[in-house]
């Protein structure tokens, strides 16, 4: 009786060192974060049609760029991510090059009032830039927060003992990092003679 009873206490005891309970509260932590980006991302796009109706409503010369900035947040919600794909990097690649687009014309945004100081004196203008800045930093947190749950998932199933258990009782799969966009790493360039 006491032999079974420290057969099933060392059973336990080796259980309990494979990743039985980490791995998937790992893996579940991952699809927070990412539902957290997603949810960033969702707010960013909720918010700027509010915000730029009320811009256009003061702003008649800037139509054509904050026409601009809708259709690309139109464009970045018709492509979605759910946590089932995260082990894909070209789905992430498509979703980040869509918010990609957002982001591109909101910066053409930023170059329309560098443009024309006088737009900058408007109130609403002002608070749609702000917003748009909170916002995006916003994004960047999710973001940031999600790829530290990924590199915690990846190392816990690579490495012992959980490994033993995220292969055998899970199959577990490495997720994909959210990655920067091509050539971010370069500085922008500023040009104040145009």
């Amino acid at each position: 009786m006491k032999f079974r009873a420290l057969v099933a206490l060392a059973a336990a005891a080796l259980l309990a060192g494979c990743g039985i309970n980490s791995v998937p509260t790992a893996e579940e932590n991952v699809k927070a974060k990412w539902a957290d980006v997603q949810t960033a991302y969702q707010r960013r796009n909720d918010t700027i049609p509010n915000l730029v109706a009320t811009v256009k409503g003061s702003v008649s010369a800037e139509d054509k760029v904050l026409t601009d900035v809708m259709n690309a947040r139109a464009r970045a919600t018709s492509i979605q991510v759910n946590a089932d794909q995260l082990e894909d990097p070209a789905k992430l690649a498509q979703f980040q090059a869509a918010q990609a687009g957002v982001s591109s014309s909101l910066g053409r945004l930023v170059a329309t009032v560098e443009a024309y100081p006088d737009v900058k004196s408007q109130d609403n203008f002002k608070t749609l830039m702000s917003q748009i800045d909170r916002e995006n930093a916003r994004i960047q947190i999710a973001q940031r927060d999600y790829n530290g749950a990924v590199q915690a998932y990846n190392t816990r199933i690579r490495t012992f003992p959980d490994a033993i258990g995220a292969k055998i009782f899970y199959g577990a799969k490495p997720k994909a990092p959210f990655q920067a966009d091509a050539g971010a790493e370069k500085n922008p360039t500023v040009d104040f003679g145009k």
